[in-house]
Order: C-alpha cells, then structure tokens, then sequence
C-alpha cells in the first residue's frame, strides 16, 4: 500500500486533511454534544423543583439546536460521498 493509498501526502509525512475528514469530525462533535445536553437535561428534569423547571426546558431547546446541527452536517456527508449529486 502506498503513502498516499494510506492518507499521507506524497513526499512528505504531513497527513492530507480534507473538508470531508472536517465535516466528519464536527458530526461527531455535535453527535457527542446532543447526547450531553440530553444528559444534564433529563438530570433537570429528573431533580424537579426550581432547578429543574429552569434547566429542563432550556436544556431541551439546545438539544433540539444541537441535533438539528448534527442531522445537517450527516446530510451534508452523504451529499458529498455521493459526489454532490
């Protein structure tokens, strides 16, 4: 297998990073974050109170946010592994 089958630049050990491996990496960030604030939303919810009547609601609309990011940057993935087609 050569270098650059592996996803090193000819030439040179610098590893090739492209706007694919970028949106891949954000997904995955927006995927992790979704699953905190899911977290610390269902403890609000689960705590009660004024704590939990402050935080629960709060914390399910950056959710919301936080999924519809994630759902976006996966379409924009698909797109671009078929080709932008």
């Amino acid at each position: 297998m050569s270098q650059h089958s592996r996803g090193w630049r000819a030439g040179g050990l610098k590893p090739s990073f492209s706007a694919m491996d970028a949106l891949k990496i954000l997904a995955i960030v927006a995927m992790a974050a979704v699953a905190i604030i899911l977290g610390f939303g269902l403890y609000a919810l689960n705590k009660g109170g004024e704590f939990g009547a402050k935080w629960s609601n709060r914390l399910m609309r950056y959710r919301i946010l936080a999924q519809a990011v994630a759902v976006i940057l996966l379409l924009l993935i698909a797109v671009m592994a078929r080709g932008g087609h």
